[in-house]
């Protein structure tokens, strides 16, 4: 088999067994689980097995069930966002703010919507940060204004504006029905009409749902998934909000100087 071209693996190299969990609107039972059965079936796993099965609630079951599959993955196929910027550290960061944009960069952030969950938000935004990471409250060269959670579409607007923000950080968990979706595109919809295209704050998105393939329809200028660390997205902003540092060339300063000399 080439090595470009693999197969899941389960107990030995190659076997194509795969695990896969579920909920169906039927009540634990013996017939639940072999609906489970046919259902995987009919995904491509043969043989399958329930491993697992509980009740949740009187007409629900959950399934984690166990088979094989025969399907192939072509990993020269795969397309991938590959990052365009160099991960940079909080001094690097802050050295580059300060001689690129020479005050400090406004970051508001906020869980939209009727999204609750503050978890991700200020794991980027908080001093405490994620994976041993400082959060952007850390970085003396970022002001952050953390509006917490359950935040309307116009309140965010408005406190961008009020705040002059460089960039807006939204964090979206709650995905039943897409609400994650049509928030974010809500969102940016109202920014694009409350904002000039050339004084636009940055829109930066994260959740676990999201995808970084998921950008443009989405109307944002990022996407971050699952473990995205406070570096990464410090990195980011700097990439696409602050401008490089002016320098006199080389050859300038040298003139000068040689004209000082004979001057003197």
């Amino acid at each position: 088999m080439s090595g470009q071209v693999v197969r899941p693996y389960g107990d030995t190299t190659g076997d194509g067994m795969v695990q896969v969990s579920f909920t169906l609107p039927v009540a634990h039972d013996r017939r639940a689980e072999g609906a489970a059965l046919q259902l995987a079936g009919k995904m491509g796993l043969d043989p399958a097995m329930v491993v697992h099965a509980k009740a949740m609630g009187p007409e629900f079951t959950f399934f984690i069930v166990y088979g094989r599959v025969s399907h192939l993955v072509d990993l020269a196929a795969v397309e991938v966002v590959e990052r365009e910027y160099p991960l940079l550290g909080p001094k690097e960061v802050n050295l580059a703010i300060r001689s690129g944009l020479r005050r400090r960069l406004v970051v508001v952030g906020a869980c939209i919507g009727s999204d609750a969950h503050t978890v991700g938000i200020d794991a980027i935004l908080n001093v405490k940060g994620f994976a041993g990471e400082k959060g952007l409250e850390y970085y003396r060269e970022i002001k952050v204004v953390n509006l917490g959670a359950q935040v309307s579409v116009p309140d965010l607007v408005s406190r961008s504006l009020a705040e002059r923000a460089d960039a807006i950080l939204v964090s979206q968990v709650v995905t039943q029905r897409d609400a994650h979706v049509h928030g974010t595109k809500e969102m940016a919809a109202a920014f694009r009409e409350a904002y000039d295209e050339e004084h636009r704050p940055l829109l930066v998105v994260g959740g676990p749902r999201f995808h970084e393939s998921m950008t443009a329809d989405l109307g944002v200028d990022r996407v971050f998934g699952r473990g995205t660390t406070p570096g990464e997205v410090a990195s980011y902003l700097v990439h696409a909000r602050v401008p490089a540092p002016r320098t006199t060339p080389a050859t300038s300063r040298t003139a000068t100087s040689a004209s000082h000399g004979r001057t003197a």
